[in-house]
């Protein structure tokens, strides 16, 4: 268990998690939202040492352990960078922001700095996401020759208890939208094979969802002696659907979120083997949390770091390029 006194900067969905999931860990919280409507829901969920609507009356009230950055990502660049001025370390909620400019002020303040700063793309401490990047590394499947990643999940059930219209994931200014929320998925691409050397494909608004922000991304990566990988992305299915096909020389492994479980196939016919598990959603922000309160007492950022925030963010714009001129782009390693 641990003492430490934690600020998170953000008090919506993830937020709120982030804030449970900590005090559960011993922590003590103080929160900023400019919204006191959700300070005082975040304060029914979680015993608060304070609760502020600016940032200045949050580090002028006390001193911190930690920062967590839990707000839409247009801000997170500026709230970041004040946090770890105020030499606080950093949990940072991914995307690292919307731009790549903007994240190479972050990179730069980080680096002069010198604090810790853990990038949240939660995936990567999925157990049974872990289990895949070990059966690939061991080519249980042999060469790997196309992957298929696949995320549908229509927006409006993603807060029931608000209008999906008045979430951030509607607006493109505050950094929503398929391609940037949901780029997970290009980080757990680049988590298993790296980076790619090219891509191609459409970023949209296809839907009837009342949103400015895309809805629809479909998108085809190029390896260097790598597999062929394609992803969609979209705000608008029903039902749910998350998985990642990886077909090898030898077989094919299957991951899906629902059912929890991967799957391997050899033979021409539909014969699976499955392995079901029995983790749950919140047990991959809690063993992020953990993670965190490590860097805390001194343990080197380990699962992600925000290079990896960043190689996540140089292959968006490159997809953004691609999309905007109907052509392959070349990424830069």
């Amino acid at each position: 268990m641990s003492d430490k006194h934690i600020l998170v900067v953000g008090s919506g969905s993830v937020g709120k998690r982030h804030a449970r999931n900590l005090s559960a860990l011993g922590c003590r919280i103080s929160c900023m939202d400019p919204r006191a409507d959700r300070l005082k829901e975040m304060a029914e969920e979680v015993a608060l040492v304070g609760r502020f609507q600016m940032e200045s009356e949050a580090y002028a009230a006390s001193s911190y352990d930690g920062v967590v950055i839990a707000s839409p990502p247009h801000v997170h660049v500026s709230q970041s960078i004040q946090a770890l001025d105020a030499g606080y370390p950093v949990l940072l909620e991914k995307p690292v922001c919307p731009g790549f400019a903007d994240a190479l002020r972050l990179k730069e303040a980080a680096d002069r700095i010198g604090v810790p700063l853990l990038m949240g793309y939660t995936w990567r401490w999925w157990p049974p996401l872990a289990d895949v990047r070990g059966l690939l590394n061991d080519q249980a499947i042999g060469t790997i020759l196309h992957v298929q990643f696949h995320m549908s999940a229509h927006l409006a059930d993603w807060h029931p208890w608000e209008r999906y219209q008045d979430f951030f994931m509607s607006h493109r200014e505050l950094g929503g939208g398929a391609l940037l929320d949901e780029s997970h998925w290009i980080d757990l691409m680049l988590w298993l094979f790296g980076m790619p050397s090219q891509v191609s494909g459409r970023i949209d608004k296809i839907s009837d969802l009342e949103i400015d922000s895309d809805d629809n991304v479909d998108l085809i990566f190029t390896f260097e002696g790598g597999p062929r990988v394609t992803m969609h992305l979209d705000l608008y299915g029903r039902p749910h659907e998350k998985f990642i096909r990886f077909v090898g020389s030898e077989g094919t492994l299957l991951w899906s979120a629902d059912p929890n479980q991967l799957a391997v196939a050899r033979t021409m016919n539909a014969e699976w083997d499955k392995t079901p598990y029995t983790c749950e959603r919140n047990d991959m922000f809690v063993a992020v949390a953990k993670e965190f309160l490590a860097t805390l007492d001194g343990k080197q950022v380990a699962t992600c770091q925000l290079n990896d925030g960043l190689n996540v963010l140089k292959v968006i714009e490159a997809a953004r390029l691609a999309s905007r001129d109907g052509r392959t782009v070349a990424i830069e390693g």
